[in-house]
């Protein structure tokens, strides 16, 4: 199984970026499709997920409002639409799947995803 990201690139504040994350097979569809990012010099963080089974979705505060999670329950493709873009969500962000049913709770929890994505990308100017 493999996870495909693209979309990152630079945009300037208050600006938008679309990221796509496409799964090369149904592998989560009993699971969940999620964003991670990591800053330079920080730790990796959840940013926001979506459970195949039913749209549920988990965002992280810092995005919350900001970002929206969405999926192409054909192409298996989840998108990550960035709006009112800050020089803070500057990152690499890593696309990860976790083939397993899982609680609201626990969509954040990094450990739960066993596939990971490339990261891209994305920079927000000043």
């Amino acid at each position: 199984v493999q996870l495909q990201a693209s979309g990152g690139g630079l945009a300037q504040t208050g600006g938008s970026l679309r990221l796509s994350c496409a799964a090369s097979d149904r592998t989560f569809s009993s699971g969940a499709l999620a964003w991670f990012r990591q800053a330079p010099g920080k730790e990796r963080e959840f940013v926001a997920a979506f459970r195949w089974t039913d749209g549920l979705t988990s965002y992280a505060d810092a995005v919350k409002g900001r970002f929206t999670i969405s999926r192409d329950r054909a192409k298996n493709t989840v998108y990550l639409q960035m709006n009112s873009l800050k020089p803070e969500d500057t990152a690499v962000y890593y696309c990860a799947g976790d083939r397993s049913r899982t609680i609201p709770r626990m969509l954040g929890v990094m450990s739960r995803y066993d596939y990971w994505g490339q990261g891209t990308l994305v920079t927000v100017s000043s």
